[in-house]
């Protein structure tokens, strides 16, 4: 068995990569659990009459609907201009459709900040 000392000095920087590496671990398992897309028939999504495709929503049941309202138009839209489908801060850790829409939604010039 060979006896070998550590210094101090290399046990210092040895506790202090391993405490930096704590923050870039969960940063990279944050990272790594991606949203998954919002399903019509999820409860959220019918309580706030979600679809998929803005063309099929009935106006009779939803009077604020009005033609070229769809998510990637809405204040809550959080996807990239251009994007097919993006995060939504109505729908945590799920993925709208940008041709979707919901009774939640909001035009994006009249949104307020802050």
């Amino acid at each position: 068995m060979i006896d070998e000392k550590i210094s101090r000095r290399q046990l210092l920087q040895t506790a202090l990569v391993g405490l930096a590496a704590v923050p870039a671990a969960t940063l990279i398992a944050r990272s790594a659990s991606a949203a998954e897309p919002l399903s019509e028939t999820d409860a959220a999504a019918k309580s706030f009459g979600y679809v998929s495709d803005a063309s099929r929503v009935v106006a009779k049941t939803n009077p604020t609907y009005k033609p070229g309202q769809h998510c990637a138009n809405c204040f809550q839209f959080k996807g990239k201009a251009g994007a097919a489908e993006g995060e939504c801060a109505i729908f945590k850790d799920k993925l709208v459709k940008a041709n979707g829409w919901c009774k939640v939604w909001v035009p994006q010039s009249e949104a307020k900040p802050g």
